[in-house]
Parts: structure tokens; sequence; C-alpha cells
């Protein structure tokens, strides 16, 4: 039993419950053993639990309840933009027009959706200010990779083929060097200067022939605007170098500063954070790449081109890196996207980004008084408290993590980046009220005053959730992934 007394679905099981209704066989018994390989066919019955059908509804609606997204709470993760996905984006990704079309159909009975996917690369180019956009990468990070292979083809055409490094700062996202590492180059770390910010006279130290490009997201993963972003784009370029702009922390600049206006070459967006394409729980995503004119050549192919009033696929592309994805990327979450877009429209992503900013400063200034605040300068969409103080006390940013699933609320990210000491790392995105902002800082001062006054109510949590508090460690080395008999 857990500890909320729900029975589990192979204790409620009694002999002689069905909750099934199947068809007769009307295969028959030989045909089908010649269908399946010997080693497939069961010598006896699987071991399953035998419960009506009103038990296994009820089990199922129940495990959803414990489920935890934006639709049932706040859910602050840092770096990740965890909003609210709007509703009119499901109805329209619904759209029998949309919804049943077949990714081999032909192209000229899918126009449409051609146009809508075209609009959409139009829309997301100018929002970049890049000079064209493919739409294939499936996530984020696919994306990443894909930016630096196309820059890595670029290099290798202009017989520049010793260009080998990629730079990335120390607060960057964990992909940037592993999307580097996976695309065959090796990753040089920048310092973060003391206000958070790129250190202009470490990276001219690094930079040199063997630069292939430096990745940056601006803001930066502390949240901060990195204001001599033109001074690293001229570095970069007099070196021979390229500029990929790491997409993730886009919420905080639409309609107000565009990457390629910055000096940035190449940019990937996250259509699943930004965009409002649902992601939880690992998918699915849809990681878009901007380029600037010169990369062009190099984008994945197939290439969706307009030719007067009718679109194509082109594939004739001899400079491309080949196709990165089937299908031209994940077609659900496009569409969600240009939905978003055209309900917003310019006016509506701008304020997207500045609310966005005016909640994370407002959450951050409440927050000051009681935790550590590395960075004191105003932040954009997202921004890093430390609890060293409390550390100091006995209680770990992972103890104030799992307290926080108490109050009902999902952590937000801890110890990253890594180079804050106990960091937490909040964006509370455009999306949520001033009076869910006030409830959760609520919720983090009553942990900072339990951190003083009685931390083992801290260091114990949490306590009132359907699973207590799990040992990380055996959970992480000898995961339980079935059910085990008692």
């Amino acid at each position: 039993m857990n500890s909320q007394d729900q029975p589990l679905i192979f204790e409620l099981s009694k002999e002689g419950r069905v909750g099934h209704s199947l068809p007769d066989l009307d295969i028959p018994c030989e045909s089908l053993e010649a269908l399946l390989p010997e080693e497939f066919i069961r010598e006896q019955a699987a071991e399953l639990p035998e419960v009506s059908e009103l038990q296994i509804m009820r089990h199922y609606t129940a495990l959803s309840t414990r489920n935890h997204g934006v639709d049932s709470g706040f859910y602050p993760l840092g770096s990740c933009t965890m909003k609210y996905n709007p509703k009119i984006n499901e109805n329209v990704a619904r759209y029998e027009g949309l919804a049943y079309v077949h990714p081999y159909q032909a192209e000229d009975q899918v126009q449409g959706s051609l146009e809508l996917l075209y609009d959409l690369q139009t829309s997301l180019a100018e929002i970049t200010g890049m000079d064209e956009v493919t739409l294939q990468p499936a996530a984020g990070a696919h994306g990443e990779w894909t930016g630096l292979m196309m820059i890595r083809a670029f290099h290798e055409a202009n017989g520049d083929t010793e260009r080998t490094k990629v730079i990335v700062p120390d607060s960057a996202h964990g992909t940037n060097p592993a999307s580097a590492t996976v695309a065959g180059f090796e990753s040089i770390t920048v310092r973060t200067n003391g206000e958070g910010l790129v250190d202009l006279d470490h990276l001219r130290e690094v930079v040199g022939p063997d630069t292939a490009a430096l990745m940056l997201t601006n803001p930066n993963t502390l949240g901060l605007f990195e204001t001599y972003i033109e001074e690293m784009a001229a570095i970069i370029h007099d070196a021979g170098g390229k500029l990929y702009y790491d997409g993730a922390n886009s919420n905080a600049i639409l309609g107000i500063a565009r990457p390629g206006d910055m000096g940035f070459d190449v940019v990937h967006l996250n259509l699943h954070k930004t965009f409002t394409g649902p992601h939880g729980g690992g998918g699915p995503g849809s990681g878009p790449v901007g380029v600037k004119k010169e990369l062009i050549p190099f984008l994945p192919k197939p290439v969706l081109v307009k030719e007067q009033n009718t679109y194509r696929f082109e594939y004739d592309r001899p400079k491309s890196i080949g196709r990165v994805k089937p299908y031209y990327g994940n077609y659900g979450i496009n569409v969600r996207a240009y939905t978003y877009i055209r309900t917003m429209g310019p006016e509506g992503l701008r304020k997207v980004s500045e609310y966005a900013v005016l909640n994370a400063n407002y959450m951050m200034r409440r927050l000051e008084p009681h935790f550590d605040l590395p960075y004191t300068q105003h932040c954009k969409h997202e921004f890093v408290i430390s609890g060293r103080r409390q550390k100091k006390l006995g209680v770990r940013t992972l103890d104030m993590a799992k307290r926080l699933l108490d109050f009902g609320y999902h952590p937000p990210t801890i110890y990253f980046p890594l180079n804050v000491e106990e960091c937490m790392m909040f964006e509370p995105t455009e999306t949520e009220s001033k009076e869910t902002l006030d409830e959760f800082v609520d919720a983090m001062i009553q942990i900072a005053r339990e951190a003083e006054e009685s931390p083992e109510v801290v260091q114990e949590a949490p306590h009132h959730t359907v699973i207590s508090r799990l040992d990380e460690t055996t959970a992480a080395r000898k995961p339980i992934l079935r059910y085990q008999k008692a």
C-alpha cells in the first residue's frame, strides 16, 4: 500500500474479474502460430491483474491526479519556460485537415499544410532576424547540433578545416558543450565575470584561428542580458568564427530584440517552450534553426520553398548537411506554434516578454532579503538565488526543493548553473498571476524561516506527498522498474 492508502492495480486483483471485452479470434490458431516466431509464443499465460473495468478506470484516474503540470500548478523551472499552453492551439492542431494529413501525401494534396509551415518559417525568421529557417530539428539540443553541423560544413566548404573548437560560457546550458562534442568539435570554456556576464578579456584569450563558433544565449543562463554582445560578435567574426544563439531564453526578448541584430549567425528556437508547445514528460519538441544568408546553402534538405502561389520541397541542395529528421519536423508542435504567433500578433509577443521580465524581477526582489542574491542587477525572464545562507544552518538547496512539494509546487531548477553555489533558478513566465507569485514567494519565505527555527522540518521533507523522501542514490543506481509482490 502507498502513503495515501490507494491500492495498486495488482493488489486489487481477484480471480475471475474481467475488465475487458475482446472480439472473437477470427484467425485460425495454426495460421497465427505461423505468423509468430516460435520464441515469441508464450508457453503459459501472462500474469496480469484480474480487475473490473470500473477498478481500472478509478486506478488510472487516481494516478493521473498525481501528475504535476502547468495545467495543475505553478511550474517555476528556470531555463525551461514551462508556461501555459493555450487551448486554442490544441483545438487548431485537431482540425481534421491538419490532424489527419499524412506525411507521404503528394505535395499538391497538402498545399494548405505546406503554406502553414512556410508562413511559420517566415514568421520565425522575422522574429529572430534570420534570413531563412528550417523546421526539421526535433528539439532544442537537436537544433544545436544541426546549427553546429552547418557551421562545420561552412568552414569545410571554405577549406578552413582547422577550426575545431567551439567556445561555451561556464554558465551555459549543459546541452551546449554536449552538442559541440557530438558535432565533432572540442568544447572550450570561457569564464563569467563578477557581473555574471562573459569575461571579454578571457574571450579574447581563448579565441584564435581554430575557433569555429561561440555558443551563447542572450539573456544568459543567469537571466542577465549580455550587454557587450556586439563586442563579442566582433571578436568572434574578426577571428573568422560564427556566433551561435541558443534560443532557450527567447521568452525574454520577443518583439524587443532579435539575435540577428546582435550579430548571431545561427539561432535555434524551442517551440515547445517559448511558443507554447506542450513539453512536459520529455516531449514532443521542436527546435527550428535560422541562419544568415551565407549559411543558407547548408540548411538540411529538403528545404520548403514557395514559387508564385505553390509550395514544394526542394531536394537539389548540393551543399546541404542532409536530412536531420523525417517528415520535416514535428508537425503538430509546429501547428501549435503557428497558432500562438497568429493569435498573439507582434504586440502580443512583445507583451509576453515584458510581463515575463516583470514577473521575474518582482519575485527576485521579494526573495532577496531571505536568500543570497549573487547578482543584484535587474534580471530578464529568470533569475538565480543561492542557498548558501541556509546551508550554514544544515539545510541544503535540495532540502528546500523537497519542502516545496509539501506546498503543492514543483521545485525550481536546482544546482544549475554550476558556477553558483547552492543554486536555485526560477522562471515564473508571463502567464502567472501576481497572486500565484505571492503565494509561491510566501512559501519560499516560510521555508527560509523553517531553516532557521526548525531545520529538521526541511531536512526531512516532503511530508505530505504520495511518495515520501527517497534514498536518491539507491533510486538512481538500483531503480525498481516493475511491480514486485510483497
